[in-house]
This record gives C-alpha cells, structure tokens and sequence, in this order.
C-alpha cells in the first residue's frame, strides 16, 4: 500500500494572491537521484521488476527452459523479501498520519482509523512476516502472520477508497466553483489568472486522485488473492499479477512527480 493523501480542505484563495512561477526543469539525472534516495522509490521499481516477472512466468511465453523459468523464480521470490525489508519501520508514517490529521466529520475519523489503522497494521506484521522468511522466527508462523497482513491490507484499502472518493467530491465542488468565477469574470474582462492556474492545478490533482483509486483498487485485488490463497476467479496469477504491474506503475508515476 501508499500512504493515504487526506482530504481536501482547501479555504478559498484571496484573487490578489501572486501566481506561483512555474518550477523550471530539473536535469534527469538530478532528478534520477532524488527518486533513488527515497525508500518508495526504490521500493517502487523493486515492484514493477517483480510484477513484470510474474506476467512473464505466468503468461508461459518462455520456452521450455527449466533453468531460465528456476531463475527468474528465484529473482521474483529474492525481490518480494528484498521489498519486506524496505517496509521496516514505516508503519510509524501512518500512525503520525493518523494523528495529524484533522477530521471534518464523524465518517471522515471513521475511515481514516479504517485506512491509516489498516495500512499500518499491514506494515506492522509484514516486519514479523519478513523475520519468519529470513529465518530468524520459526517458519510455522508465516502463513498466520500472512493471513493477518493480508486482512489488515484489504480492510485499509476500504477506507482509503472510501476517503479518496470523498476527495474527489470536494474537488469537483472547487472545481465547479472555480469554472463559476471564470465564466463571470470573461464577459466582464475581469482578470482571472489565478483561477486559471488554481483550475489546473486542482485538474492534475483530481488526475493524480482517480490514479491512486485504481491503484488502490488494483492493491485490494491482491490482498483479496493472498486472503483466498490463491483460489476462486480473481486470484488467477497473470489477473493478479498484472495488478500489481498496473498498482507499481502507478505508484512510480505518483512518487517521480512529487519528488
């Protein structure tokens, strides 16, 4: 899972608000550094190599080669503990999410003890499941520790959906308002420069939120599949895997714009 984006509370803007100048272009590899030194970062690619992986071992385009299939296995399985240490730890930003969080309603508190209570839990026991791999805690607890990680994920993934929607109808209410304040201003000729720029920025961030509910909803299939360990028709390992290839992609699209 990400971390969950709180919602949108946004007061209005005075209009003799300076706008913003446009950030000039980083040189890539500058900004190549910036994605690197950032544990999601890294985390992300270590994703999409292992899902990329899994379509490949699951689709069966490799020709019958019994030590190419044994070592791609092997570097699947090698990339998903590697991703388990990564995650050491980072429970602490969903507590400290938790907290500084102000709610606007009842509903809003609920689901944010659904969503950052859930991702955290799953961050939390993923650590145990990571020591249980490695060997450091008898292996006859892996598969409990797997089945409380697995529910706790897919419980997050209900309230941050939850809450992502309730975002995206705040966004669309600005949006409105905004599109409102520019129709009048236009016949007028009323400067309205700002709320062009505020429009756009609010469309990008609507963008962004759409992406992270597929993302999410993509996350949750997984989670599903590990809780049905691995039967029924939605844990078929290329639906599942190419899940997890869409989810990373996504994610590592979200962690290049904001760093």
């Amino acid at each position: 899972m990400d971390s969950k984006a709180s919602t949108i509370r946004t007061p209005p803007q005075s209009s003799k608000t300076p706008i913003p100048s446009p950030p000039k272009d980083r040189d890539f590899l500058n900004h190549l550094e910036a994605y690197l030194a950032k544990r999601d970062g890294v985390d992300k690619l270590l994703k999409v190599s292992r899902y990329a992986t899994k379509i490949i071992l699951a689709s069966s385009v490799l020709p019958e080669n019994l030590t190419l299939t044994g070592r791609l296995k092997s570097f699947e399985t090698s990339v998903g503990l590697s991703r388990k240490a990564f995650r050491l730890g980072k429970f602490v930003q969903d507590l400290n999410a938790l907290r500084n969080t102000h709610f606007h309603s009842r509903q809003e508190l609920v689901l944010s003890i659904i969503s950052y209570g859930g991702e955290g839990l799953y961050y939390f026991v993923e650590q145990f499941v990571w020591l249980s791999k490695t060997g450091l805690i008898d292996k006859k607890h892996s598969r409990n520790l797997a089945k409380i990680s697995a529910w706790a994920e897919f419980i997050g993934y209900i309230g941050s959906i939850s809450l992502k929607f309730m975002d995206l109808k705040q966004i669309a209410k600005e949006e409105s308002s905004l599109k409102s304040i520019i129709e009048i201003a236009v016949p007028r000729g009323i400067g309205h420069q700002e709320e062009e720029w505020r429009l756009k920025k609010l469309r990008e961030k609507k963008l962004m939120k759409k992406l992270s509910i597929v993302q999410d909803y993509a996350d949750g299939l997984m989670a599903l599949a590990d809780i049905l360990d691995g039967k029924g028709r939605l844990s078929v390992p290329l639906l599942v895997s190419g899940a997890g290839l869409l989810s990373a992609l996504i994610s590592t699209h979200k962690n290049w714009v904001s760093c």
